[in-house]
């Protein structure tokens, strides 16, 4: 029983031993060819290039009616008559409600007749005055009488106009906000109206920007409801006074809208064109290396071989000062010089001195204009 254990602790001595021996070889041969190097990664590069960009300011802004109005009821009165249809256009005059009046209009009739009868009397004493029938005192009573007649049909006639609601310039309506036979008083809203050919763009910019602007500079905007369009303006209205709680100042600009497709209250983006072009140094955006501390790119360097073989390629991370922003491309103030070759995409997976391979065959197309597909 003894024998057998002891053979058996002999052989699983034997069988470590042998592993062993070839673990070691094993490991020997590794080191002998030198430190283990992985494979060089795979990279996309794109060239540093020198390029001429429009100088523009941007902004946000929002858009505002050139004229646009909540329609009220000047005066207390029942409403008879509805004349317009939510959303119609309409031209300046056009009638758009009609309060009772046939009170006004009973008046009026009484009215007109007192003024015949008073312009009778004052024709009457007029002629009778010419002849020194009456006296002066006489005729500048009924002169007086006449004068208050005609008063009181221009009164009664002003609160008929009151009660006659008319559009006060062409736009476009909303909402009715009345229902026939509602009784409204003086300042209830009728309806919006607003004028939105041409239409105003409010927007503010930094005080030391302001040396920059002046009237009629071109703009362009844009919106999320019209994407891919790009409309233009120009600045009609500079206002002289800086607010003091931001330090900008605000700025208007006015822009065609035949088709009526910009509104009242839309949030735009505006780009004011500045008559001077910027060269610049552009490398696509993703190829920075965002940081808190600084960003950077990777250059790809060339390294020489060893022992005569081929030149490889390595990456030096750079620091760089960057400017404007357009599109898929971002200007470089300072850091990198033209014709630089730098890595293009994934720039977060790669580390200073790693070796690499480029292979531009999925490399994206980067655009000054990009128009992305919404998928």
């Amino acid at each position: 029983m003894k024998k057998k254990m002891f053979l058996a602790f002999l052989g699983l001595l034997v069988l470590v031993g042998v592993l062993g021996g070839i673990k070691f070889l094993q490991i020997k041969r590794m080191t002998s060819k030198g430190p283990y190097a992985p494979p060089p990664a795979t990279v996309t590069a794109a060239t540093a290039e020198s390029a001429t960009w429009e100088s523009r300011l941007t902004a946000v802004g929002s858009l505002e009616a050139v004229q646009g109005v909540t329609v009220t009821a000047e005066a207390k009165g029942k409403v008879i008559r509805v004349a317009f249809n939510p959303g119609a256009n309409v031209q300046h005059g056009d009638l758009l409600v009609q309060q009772d009046i046939s009170s006004e209009t009973a008046q009026l009739h009484s009215d007109q007749a007192t003024l015949a009868l008073k312009k009778a009397n004052h024709d009457r004493a007029k002629e009778l005055r010419a002849e020194k029938v009456v006296t002066q005192a006489a005729y500048e009573q009924a002169q007086a009488e006449l004068k208050q007649a005609q008063a009181a049909i221009e009164s009664i006639r002003s609160i008929i106009a009151k009660k006659t609601i008319r559009a006060p310039f062409a736009g476009r309506l909303g909402i009715r906000l009345i229902n026939l036979g509602q009784n409204l008083d003086g300042g209830e809203p009728i309806v919006s109206l607003q004028a939105l050919d041409p239409i105003f763009v409010n927007f503010s910019l930094p005080q030391n920007q302001i040396a920059q602007i002046q009237p009629d500079l071109p703009v362009r905007i844009t919106t999320d409801s019209l994407p891919g369009e790009v409309i233009d303006g120009r600045i009609t209205a500079i206002n002289p006074q800086v607010e003091e709680a931001t330090r900008n100042i605000r700025i208007q600009a006015t822009v065609d809208n035949e088709q009526e497709r910009l509104r009242p209250g839309m949030f735009v983006k505006v780009d004011v064109l500045r008559p001077e072009q910027n060269a610049v140094l552009a490398i696509p955006t993703t190829a920075v290396l965002y940081a808190p501390y600084s960003d950077s790119v990777f250059i790809v360097d060339k390294k020489p071989g060893e022992k005569g073989g081929k030149d490889g390629l390595v990456l030096r991370q750079q620091f760089v000062r960057l400017g404007a922003q357009r599109g898929d491309y971002v200007a470089v103030l300072s850091g990198l010089q033209k014709g630089e070759q730098i890595v293009s995409t994934g720039v977060f997976k790669y580390r200073n001195g790693q070796s690499v391979v480029v292979d531009n065959t999925l490399a994206p197309a980067f655009s000054l204009t990009p128009t992305p597909e919404d998928k």
